[in-house]
């Protein structure tokens, strides 16, 4: 067995870890699945031990799959998901649950930052726009309405610093990750004090702040026996999983835009230097020494096809799964039956809400253009358009930042499925390009590792570990289609604001718990 790097991914329903040699082959993977909880409206939470154990199993499963030797692992290195707030005691003990960037209760506190204390301010230094995912928002929520809780923390950590602290007993947090704060200041690399005060917390109580090339070594013995590890195996930091997406699949070069559909979304490209945008749409994020991720993220990617699987296609799935067939699948057979732009039915994917371009929590989803001759399938097939649509509107905003963009690189769950790639060709006007691997930030990471450990000279060198590629070019046909539709679906959520904000309030004034599904 020759030498292998493992990335770490901390997701949102997921923990996934893979093993890679040097040259970026993939030599095994696992993955441990978590809940999301919700014990009250607008709350998305998870338990921030049922996370840690599952960081260990992937590892462990990992290690174990590619046997390598516990001398045989270059390193761990990590990605994490961004805008997890956790609230701890002195000892580091969790006070709260993890709160992810999906919980929406900070949202009349985000509306008052923006609003009424210069919120576009506070985002041209800290690059994160203003939105109740952000823990700048969860910060101030909890400081106003739960006074007795926020008061009791000793400090206020994100999930990837909670999970080094239970294994090295010292509480950092990356560049990356602390730049999706709404707390950092992106040009001194540093707290923003502005932001602190506005959120009630001292510097000392949040993590240091550390390069996303920081590693630390010294696992306890019983840990690394578990984990099949050496003590003096070397943990890298890493960064987020939206800047390691980009490095993952190769999105590093000018005119290059990764764009990812997991359970959110997000349309990403690198620049090489902090880059905001003067009307607040865009988020910029540190991924290593002079290179820098602006973009937007969206709430509603994967997560609606999975509402679809669920509420329309029940029977479907039941049929597939007796069959062995991925349901996924089935649901873009059936939408393939339909030509482009569901003979004018247009879908806003807007179920939880929505962020970038928009930024606004009371955003919902709709079906417009409805008629007597629409079926199931214009429906399916609607839906899967408009999340192609909705990450379409963000492209815009990264353009007048960034430049013009020339190819997609495009990775997530939704790039395993031919029609869902060539309909992005099809939309954006654009060459899709996606990489043999689908867990593009576990191979950042991993990259990442390589790099900060001396193995490699440069980042760069991602482009030889990528793989073979399907590559999409527009149908010009279903172009023009998508053109005349594309203004229809932009136009609603600007024209529609009080209406959304009516209907949010009502639904949650009104909302009752989801019915528990069985799996």
């Amino acid at each position: 067995m020759g030498r292998i790097v493992i990335g770490v991914d901390i997701g949102t329903t997921s923990t996934k870890a893979v093993a890679f040699t040097p040259a970026g082959r993939v030599l095994a993977h696992d993955a441990v699945e978590y809940p999301l909880l919700q014990p009250e409206a607008a709350a998305a939470e998870q338990d921030p031990e049922q996370i840690f154990q599952a960081v260990l199993a992937a590892i462990a499963g990992c290690v174990k799959q590619s046997k390598a030797a516990p001398a045989d692992v270059l390193a761990v290195s990590f990605s994490a998901a961004m805008h997890s707030l956790i609230l701890v005691d002195a000892a580091g003990a969790p006070l709260t649950r993890s709160i992810t960037w999906a919980d929406h209760r900070a949202s009349a506190w985000a509306v008052r930052i923006r609003d009424e204390w210069d919120g576009l301010a506070i985002y041209r230094r800290t690059g994160t726009p203003i939105h109740p995912m952000s823990p700048l928002a969860k910060l101030v929520w909890l400081r106003h309405e739960r006074a007795e809780l926020f008061a009791r923390a000793a400090r206020f950590v994100g999930i990837k610093e909670y999970v080094f602290f239970r294994l090295f007993g010292q509480w950092q947090v990356d560049h990356s990750i602390a730049s999706a704060t709404g707390l950092f200041d992106i040009e001194r690399l540093d707290w923003d004090e502005g932001a602190l005060a506005l959120a009630g917390v001292r510097a000392e109580q949040l993590p240091r702040p550390v390069p996303t090339t920081w590693h630390i070594e010294g696992l306890a013995a019983d840990t690394a026996a578990q984990l099949g590890l050496a003590r003096d195996t070397p943990f890298v930091i890493g960064a987020n999983d939206g800047v390691l997406s980009n490095l993952g699949v190769n999105a590093m070069a000018p005119g290059e835009v990764a764009v990812t559909i997991g359970t959110s979304g997000a349309m990403r490209t690198v620049v090489d230097h902090p880059m905001t945008d003067p009307e607040g749409r865009t988020f910029c994020y540190a991924l290593a020494e002079r290179r820098w991720v602006v973009g937007g993220p969206v709430n509603n990617g994967g997560i609606i096809l999975r509402w679809v699987r669920d509420e329309f296609a029940s029977a479907e799935a039941e049929t597939a799964k007796r069959l062995g067939i991925d349901t996924y699948e089935v649901l873009t057979r059936i939408a393939e039956r339909v030509s482009a732009g569901s003979e004018g039915l247009v879908f806003h994917p807007f179920l939880t809400g929505e962020r970038a371009p928009y930024w606004n929590a009371d955003l919902r989803g709709s079906f417009f253009g409805l008629g007597i001759h629409h079926r199931k399938e214009h429906m399916i097939r609607a839906v899967l358009e408009g999340v192609i649509f909705n990450l379409h509107s963000i492209l815009p905003a990264v353009e007048s930042i960034a430049g013009p963009s020339a190819r997609i690189k495009a990775t997530g769950g939704f790039a395993r499925s031919g029609m869902w790639r060539q309909m992005m060709a099809d939309v954006f006007d654009r060459e899709v390009v996606v990489p043999e691997s689908f867990e593009s930030s576990c191979l950042g990471a991993a990259v990442l590792g390589l790099y900060a450990l001396g193995h490699v000279d440069s980042l760069d060198v991602v482009a030889g570990m990528v793989g073979a590629t399907h590559r999409h070019t527009p149908n010009a046909k279903n172009v023009a289609l998508y053109r005349q539709l594309l203004p229809v679906f932009l136009s609603l959520p600007h024209k529609l604001g009080e209406e959304y904000r009516l209907l949010a309030a009502f639904q949650q004034q009104t909302a009752v718990p989801p019915p528990v599904r069985k799996s």
